[in-house]
């Protein structure tokens, strides 16, 4: 997209924090003892909440976290735990929406439908790191607290009944509501063995179950030969005026690093050409990869939270695959 420097910069975050915002707990028995991951940020009961995912060898499990300054986290509690055996999502499920105001000159102050709050999450069939083709399901809550949610008995979206490009599974949803419509974006790989392909696309729905696919399908596309040839991925879609602005990762099979793109209609897209947070040096927090983002702006400051990951080394509270350090940190538009 040909931006000129002011309309770009509105959106950027140079500023990094360098430090984990929130850590993996290292501990064997805990849903976080690996890793940490996939940030959604909104305000609630005048605080800040961030839902966020962990590992812990098997699968993922979802939790929230408090803030009062958006600095300073603490572990509140896991809300969608792993189920007993004999549920699609048994192994564990990845929460990355809730149904919020999605303007990103407000505070992200979570909205109901029909009377209740919305989660989006996904579930992958096997135990191990994202291991088979996953699925999107939903979950509601009418617990203000936001500890107790309900889970469907059945994927609301899935990669069955898909095409070609999303055939190896599904990943991040994240939800929009516009003029009575929902819009849920979602990346997908195109197959689940060997070097994949992940892109962007979209998904309509006026009651959150039924859902029809864009014939626009993938709306967010690899670029050959760039910094997101091979993953453009994790939507997260914010409105700004008269404009919808998406922030995801590429990935070219060595740094994953988040990206920018802007439309008017949700469908059609224009992808900045560079990335806007730059994975680091091999020795700060984010030297492998900086990407998943969550944005909020707050006091005339934009925060971007995402997924930070380096090599692991002595110290540090977790080791994930047994190279990695993953955890999640901050970018701002002003320094701290």
């Amino acid at each position: 997209m040909s931006l000129d420097t002011p309309a770009l910069e509105k959106y950027l975050t140079p500023h990094k924090y360098g430090k984990p915002v929130l850590s993996p707990s290292g501990q064997e028995s805990e849903f976080d003892s690996n890793a940490v991951d996939i940030p959604f940020v909104f305000f609630h009961n005048n605080r800040f909440y961030m839902m966020y995912v962990g590992f812990d060898g098997k699968g993922y499990q979802t939790a929230l976290a408090v803030s009062d300054d958006l600095i300073k986290w603490e572990h509140l509690g896991v809300i969608l735990h792993r189920k007993k055996q004999g549920r699609w999502d048994d192994v564990g499920a990845a929460g990355t929406w809730i149904l919020r105001e999605d303007d990103l000159s407000r505070l992200p102050t979570l909205k109901k439908f029909k009377g209740k709050y919305w989660l989006v999450y996904h579930s992958y069939p096997q135990n191990g790191y994202e291991n088979g083709p996953a699925e999107i399901g939903l979950a509601w809550s009418e617990d203000e607290n936001l500890l107790e949610w309900n889970r469907l008995d059945a994927p609301v979206y899935s990669w069955r009944d898909g095409d070609e490009w999303e055939s190896g599974g599904l990943y991040k949803a994240c939800l929009i509501e516009d003029e009575g419509q929902f819009y849920m974006f979602y990346n997908a790989k195109n197959t689940n063995s060997g070097r994949w392909i992940e892109q962007t696309g979209v998904a309509m729905s006026a009651d959150l179950i039924n859902w029809h696919r864009s014939s626009e399908n993938p709306i967010l596309r690899v670029t050959p030969d760039h910094w997101d040839s091979q993953f453009v991925s994790d939507p997260c879609v914010v409105r700004d005026g008269s404009q919808f602005v998406m922030y995801y990762f590429g990935y070219n099979l060595r740094h994953a690093q988040d990206g920018i793109a802007f439309s008017r209609d949700l469908i059609h897209w224009d992808k900045h050409t560079e990335p806007i947070i730059p994975h680091g040096k091999p020795e700060e927090i984010d030297g492998i990869h900086a990407h998943k983002a969550a944005v909020v702006r707050y006091k005339g400051v934009l925060y971007h939270f995402y997924c930070a990951s380096r090599n692991y080394r002595d110290g540090d509270p977790a080791c994930n695959f047994g190279t990695e350090f993953r955890c999640i940190s901050l970018a701002t538009s002003h320094p701290l």
